[in-house]
């Protein structure tokens, strides 16, 4: 009986360590996302089941990037970007993701700027990461949840989300509403892949989403010489502090609500345009903590659409 015991601690033991070992590799793989790159964008509608369907332009660009993790403990790691343009003297801040561990709560988007709170399942979540993405105000854009496999020496996460149309199109197109994402990260050895195959949907109350075309996208980080971005990080160090005010209250704001509807404009100005006005105003005021979230609450509170 003794020995039994003994084994079955063992096995236990052996379980444990290996589940710690397995959350240390997806650890390490999502910090691997933070550095400093040159980044690649590469979109091709690939299919349209609409005959009629009339395909639009490939989209290319290129871009600087910086990603900071900005907060790291054992369960949750954010990871800001930023834009560095004009050789290294113009920053814009830009996404920001959150990866957390076993979350039961998730944001999901529905369409027109609408997300709803959704709790998921012990099941839906063992083992598993969220990545949670937010717009450059740091309003959400998209939660999905996945598994990190760690295989033949490479590193991979996949998951499926509905987001908002993306910037390149929310201006541009209004034949669809949804954006169907497959999204697939994986690490390369120059950085990392950021692999979507999307659907472009247009749901309507009461009646199935419609395709309306598939698209491919590619996203790819290759790191480069961090010299080339001491005035980025200059400038984060001069700006972190209104951005974390405002991670603050947005997350206060998700959990007092389990719809969050927000408005396009308001005053003929989009989200973004306030948020940047305010936090350049906190850096040249040089405004406290408490008055950044003072001001923070007032613009959302101005577009957030209740009940």
């Amino acid at each position: 009986m003794k020995k039994l015991q003994l084994l079955a601690i063992l096995l236990l033991s052996g379980v444990f360590a290996n589940a710690q070992n397995k959350l240390e590799q997806d650890r390490n793989a999502i910090k691997a996302l933070a550095g400093f790159y040159k980044v690649s964008f590469n979109y091709a509608e690939t299919f349209s089941p609409v005959r009629e369907y009339e395909y639009h332009g490939r989209h290319r660009s290129s871009a600087k990037e910086i990603a900071i993790i900005v907060e790291d403990s054992p369960k949750k790691i954010v990871i800001q970007h930023l834009l560095v343009m004009r050789g290294d003297s113009m920053i814009i801040k830009h996404w920001r993701e959150d990866w957390t561990y076993e979350d039961p709560k998730i944001l999901a988007f529905d369409k027109e700027d609408t997300w709803k709170a959704i709790t998921l399942k012990p099941a839906e979540t063992k083992g598993k990461w969220t990545q949670k993405v937010f717009q450059v105000d740091d309003s959400p854009r998209y939660q999905a949840i996945g598994t990190w496999v760690h295989v033949d020496g490479r590193s991979q996460w996949l998951s499926y989300a509905d987001s908002p149309l993306p910037r390149r199109e929310h201006t541009e197109r209004n034949d669809y509403n949804v954006l169907n994402r497959r999204n697939f990260v994986y690490l390369t050895p120059t950085g990392w892949m950021f692999e979507q195959d999307n659907k472009k949907m247009l749901r309507k109350p009461g009646q199935p989403d419609e395709l309306i075309a598939q698209e491919k996208g590619l996203e790819e980080f290759v790191k480069t010489d961090p010299a080339s971005f001491a005035y980025a990080q200059e400038w984060w160090k001069k700006n972190e502090g209104f951005w974390k005010d405002a991670r603050d209250i947005w997350d206060n704001v998700f959990a007092a609500n389990a719809v969050i509807k927000l408005a396009p404009k308001v005053d003929n100005k989009l989200l973004y345009e306030k948020f940047f006005a305010a936090n350049a105003q906190s850096v040249k005021e040089k405004w406290t903590s408490a008055k950044n979230k003072e001001e923070i609450t007032k613009i959302i509170n101005a577009y957030l659409i209740k009940g």
